[in-house]
């Protein structure tokens, strides 16, 4: 029954049963109720931090090609402070320094002998050496990137960071609730504790993650949530803990611009009613997100251009002489600034004057502002005695961990014993392995004869160096899984030595039992020593081995900067082993300066310790054995004679010796890789475009190198002459009708999943058509569906090219597909990558000069002529997108796909990359593409659109009409729907009334499916589908028909294949 007052519903009462108890009222309600009750019980206000930073620069030395640019340094930042209680918008373009700023003032940049940082920080007038590594548990930093084991689901993977971070109220901060009376005391411990102990329920709630809370977060490899919600994990599982201040770097890549406002939303109340400092970089900040901000911070190439509040930048800037015009977004305006697109916002100044040009110039002028010389004496005032004591007491008091040392180990282990458990089927697969290996080698040796001692070594040396050496296969498991210790180790979630030791506490039980299992086969079968100590020995020997080398290639994948490196080193710790083991060679042929890589060699050890357990046995301590006198002979017994041919001791200690060593060299590479992660960390830096003054541009500790044709000498001209190119490609009609697309259900196999509902629509040759919907829509599993690539599932429905049945092989000649990773042979050249695409994609019937034409016009189409010749290593994330769009558009593809091609650039770079999309459109082919949080500007480009509402339904098809007019007609005629403002992002209001982003609740009033399906708009579509050349074949549009698989001869592929690494490796 539900309480009403004057007829209207009551909200629900905030109540502490659970998190949705919790957030019955939403997250704003909930801050204001918790944060009341906790200042009245203070007595005062929450404890708050403030951060400031004066004359702050970093510079590192670098790989060049010039030795007369050996270090590149960020531009000094003048004296800055961030004040609580403040949302602060981190708003520049990558490679402008956010991210090093970002990393720099929450304790997370990583240090290095290469990297020189000057200049002080201090928060609350206490600097960063005092807090030393306490500053983690007080200043959050989400990344960029989502780094998250891919087993665990989302809410596992939230539970452990909040058990980390601390899980319930602490003792400590329960103490400081005491100056209210008992009845307010009482309420505040009630309500924080309950905060404290459903959080996790509650940030589930916050980021909307209810629907997949029970699904893994998965990765590249193993099907999860979407990237959207990902992004979301990420930004959630750095959220927990008593956290004063929050640096969130790019937290709305892959969100739609609806789920940005609402999450931004969140954190807003959050600064406010908790008094936190939240700072937030963002690329494409929608006007309603900018909005919401109260001061910026404009970088660009290391300078700081304007630091102040939002209500000011634009009044700023137009006293410098530039002014945004009303049609234009205000953030995207500012982006603009100090790059080459200012030239349209200049205005003719009033007292004259030169007009800034560059960043140092933007950066020299705010220096002489009026909000400058404020913040100067702010800065020059003492910091506030609350603060201060708010230091005191609150922060230095606060432990470097939350947990225990063996409450983090016991953690871990449950949190390692659960991914084990869901890889049940590596591990059965390793066991079958290793049992098929063990039978072939018994069955070869099978009951062999115990006096030939030379057998028995090769079985003992066989049978460890099989197990031992299959542990190098944890290499590249083992550094997936570092990343993900950088970044919560990093937020102190636990100690490096708690990791490493639940690492091999749960990887101990499956090496034991294959251990046995390998052991038990070899050592019956071949008829080994009937002794039940002699086999105990034997699988001892075996375990303690397979231990002492798993934890050394551990401590190789812990202390490598790359798998590049970490496997050639493994290969050579392979041969070191093999020969060194007393076997193939034997000790008494070992030179004597190399005579220490036996002796330190674990294989060797354990091929002695076998050794002498076996022919130690009374069953050998005899002269007579199968009537030869080895005493007479040879003058010692028939086992120390068999030992002695190896130069193996027959002394029983040596036994024992073997297993001491084995468990010494396993806690040794313990210790190692304790201080390899702890001390020796390679976390590389996000989005780096260092500028030198060369304009030479580096990223990753490289510089982009120029090939002797990209050098121009300065006399020489260049002409570009503009001609009509032939088109070598069929222009394709793309269509789908009634599109369905079912999966397994991840948490019950026997139920399955609809993701997408009987999706309908079609994409027309030189337009480009928009995926659009909230993040988990179903977007990029449409695309993948239409363009083939989905391998699993059941689909159901027709897709058609020019209303022809599209077959497989026919998808993959004719489309081009861009995904939103840039994967590409960095050591090539732009035109090299273009060039190489073009000869192996087009088919061996089109002249090489009309490839050779094909690349040239991938550069004119996508302006990627002026760094055609810069190897690619080293090149900016938004030129690495253009080269993956030109990579798949030199296939001469009929049909472009491209997945979030704007994804993780900044406004001006997107509106770059759509440009150059809008001209590959304009040559007649047909662009299929998913997009989340598109500018008004960027949003114009597309034709047409296809947007689909959580749970893969479809909730409008069809044009979108000149500034998307016959979209913005279509939703203002249903009834209830708010009508779109001016000035307002039609594609941000459009998901807004669908009821994308978290928690709206929007699209539940209206049911926007039935909506369209009885809509004009539906019966247009259907009328299209059902035209010629769309969903029925046409007679003049034959059926797209391709003979090979391979568009290249093998002799095209052979030359270019070589001809890669040649350039590569030569």
């Amino acid at each position: 029954m539900t309480a009403t007052a004057g007829g209207k519903p009551l909200d629900p009462a905030i109540g502490y049963d659970d998190g949705k108890t919790l957030m019955a009222r939403g997250p704003l309600a909930l801050h204001e109720h918790v944060a009341s009750r906790l200042e009245t019980s203070l007595g005062k206000a929450l404890p708050q931090m403030e951060v400031r930073f004066k004359d702050v620069s970093i510079s590192a030395d670098i790989v060049v090609k010039d030795a007369s640019d050996l270090e590149v340094q960020l531009p000094t930042l003048p004296n800055e402070m961030m004040k609580t209680l403040h949302v602060w918008n981190r708003h520049a373009s990558a490679g402008s320094g956010k991210s090093s700023l970002m990393k720099l003032l929450s304790g997370r940049f990583p240090k290095d002998k290469s990297v020189s940082i000057e200049g002080e920080v201090a928060y609350n007038g206490t600097s960063t050496e005092e807090l030393h590594n306490r500053l983690p548990q007080l200043v959050s930093y989400v990344p960029q990137r989502d780094k998250h084991y891919p087993e665990l689901t989302v809410k596992e993977t939230l539970e452990f960071a909040h058990a980390a971070c601390g899980g319930e109220l602490s003792e400590r901060d329960a103490s400081h609730l005491v100056n209210g009376t008992p009845d307010e005391n009482a309420e505040a411990l009630k309500a924080a504790q309950a905060l404290a102990k459903h959080y996790p329920d509650v940030v589930i709630q916050q980021l909307g993650l209810e629907n997949c809370q029970n699904t893994i977060v998965g990765d590249a490899m193993l099907r999860g949530v979407s990237g959207g919600e990902r992004k979301r994990v990420t930004t959630g599982e750095l959220s927990f803990g008593n956290k004063y201040v929050m640096m969130m770097d790019e937290i709305s890549t892959g969100l739609d611009s609806a789920a940005t406002f609402d999450i931004i939303t969140t954190q807003r109340s959050l600064a406010k009613k908790f008094h936190k400092t939240v700072v937030i970089s963002l690329l494409q900040p929608s006007p309603e997100v900018f909005a919401l901000f109260d001061d910026v911070m404009i970088l660009n190439g290391g300078h700081l251009m304007y630091h102040g509040p939002c209500k000011e930048a634009l009044g700023y800037f137009e006293t410098l002489g530039f002014k945004c015009p009303p049609s234009r977004d205000v953030a995207d305006f500012l982006l603009d600034i100090g790059t080459n697109k200012q030239y349209q916002y200049e205005v003719k100044l009033e007292r004259g004057g030169a007009i800034p040009r560059t960043p140092s110039e933007f950066a020299d002028a705010f220096k002489l502002s009026t909000i400058y010389s404020q913040t100067l004496r702010e800065l020059e005032d003492s910091v506030n005695s609350s603060l201060v004591e708010d230091m005191k007491t609150h922060m230095m008091t606060h432990p470097e961990f939350s947990q225990s040392f063996w409450a983090s180990t016991s953690l871990l282990m449950k949190r390692q014993l659960t991914i084990t458990k869901r890889e049940t089927t590596a591990l059965i697969g390793r066991l079958i392995m290793n049992t098929i290996i063990a039978l072939l080698c018994s069955s070869v040796y099978y009951q062999f004869d115990l006096t030939d001692f030379q057998v028995a070594m090769g079985i003992m040396f066989e049978a460890i160096l099989n197990l031992s050496i299959g542990q190098a296969a944890q290499i590249p498991t083992v550094m997936a899984a570092r990343d993900v210790f950088y970044k919560q180790r990093g937020a102190n979630f636990f100690r490096t030595a708690s990791y490493v030791l639940s690492n091999f506490v749960n990887q101990a039980p499956p090496i034991i039992l294959e251990s046995v299992i390998f052991g038990t086969i070899i050592y019956w079968m071949c008829g080994f020593v009937s002794s039940f100590w002699s086999f105990l020995i034997f699988l001892v020997v075996l375990c303690l081995t397979n231990l002492a080398l798993a934890a050394f290639f551990f401590f190789l994948a812990s202390a490598s900067p790359n798998l590049n490196v970490a496997n050639p080193i493994s290969s050579v710790a392979v041969l070191y082993i093999c020969v060194f083991a007393g076997y193939t060679i034997t000790k008494d042929q070992i030179p004597d300066y190399l005579i220490w890589l036996y002796w330190g060699n674990p294989i060797a050890w354990g091929i002695r310790a076998l050794a002498v357990s076996q022919y130690t046995h009374s069953r050998f301590d005899t002269c007579v054995y199968n009537g030869f006198d080895y005493c007479a002979q040879y003058g010692m017994k028939m086992g120390e004679y068999s030992l002695s041919t190896y130069e193996v001791p027959s002394d029983k200690f040596w036994l024992w010796y073997g297993m001491v060593f084995m468990v010494a060299t396993y806690v040794f590479f313990l210790f190692l890789s304790c201080i390899a992660l702890e001390y020796h960390r390679f976390e590389r830096p996000e989005n780096v475009v260092l500028t030198t003054q060369t304009n030479t541009k580096a990223s990753d500790s490289y510089t982009i190198t120029r090939t002797p044709r990209g050098s121009q000498k300065p006399h020489e001209s260049v002409i570009s002459v503009d001609h009509a190119r032939e088109k070598y490609f069929v222009p394709v009609t793309v269509a789908f009708k009634d599109l369905w697309y079912t999966v397994p259900d991840p948490t019950n196999p026997k139920k399955i999943i609809d993701l997408l509902k009987g999706i309908s629509g079609y994409a027309l040759p030189g337009t480009i058509t928009a995926l659009m919907g909230s993040s988990g829509a179903g977007k990029t599993t449409l695309m993948d569906v239409i363009a083939g690539r989905k391998t699993g599932g059941q689909i159901r429905g027709q897709i058609l090219l020019n209303g022809h049945p599209a077959t497989d092989l026919a998808i993959r000649r004719s489309t081009g597909y861009c995904e939103q990773m840039d994967i590409h042979s960095e050591s090539s050249t732009i035109r090299e990558a273009l060039t190489f695409s073009a000869f192996l994609r087009q088919g061996a019937d089109v002249p090489d000069s009309h490839k050779y034409d094909s690349v040239n016009e991938c550069l004119d189409l996508l302006d990627l002529n002026l760094i055609a010749d810069q190897i690619i290593r080293g090149s900016s994330v938004e030129q690495m997108k253009r080269l993956t769009i030109g990579v798949e558009l030199a296939a001469q593809p009929s049909v472009l796909f491209l997945d979030e091609p704007t994804s993780g650039l900044d406004a001006r770079s997107a509106k770059l990359i759509m440009d150059g999309v809008r001209k590959v459109a304009d040559t007649g082919r047909t662009i299929v593409c998913t997009i989340h949080q598109p500018s008004s500007e960027v949003f114009s480009v597309f034709d047409s659109l296809l947007l689909l509402k959580r749970g893969g339904e479809t909730v409008f098809a069809g044009d979108l009409g000149e500034n998307a007019r016959e979209m913005i007609e279509y939703f203002e005629s249903i009834e209830g729907v708010t009508k779109l403002e001016t000035d307002y992002n039609p594609a941000t209001w459009m998901l807004e009334v669908i009821g994308a982003g978290v928690g709206n609740s929007n699209g539940d009033q209206t049911d926007f499916v039935e909506t369209f399906k009885a809509s004009a708009h539906f019966k247009r579509l259907q009328s299209s589908l059902d035209r010629e050349g769309v969903t029925r074949p046409s007679p003049s549009l034959p059926a797209l028909e391709f003979s090979d698989k391979r568009a290249a001869s093998e002799l095209t592929q052979a030359k270019f294949l070589l001809k890669r690494f040649c350039d590569l490796y030569w």
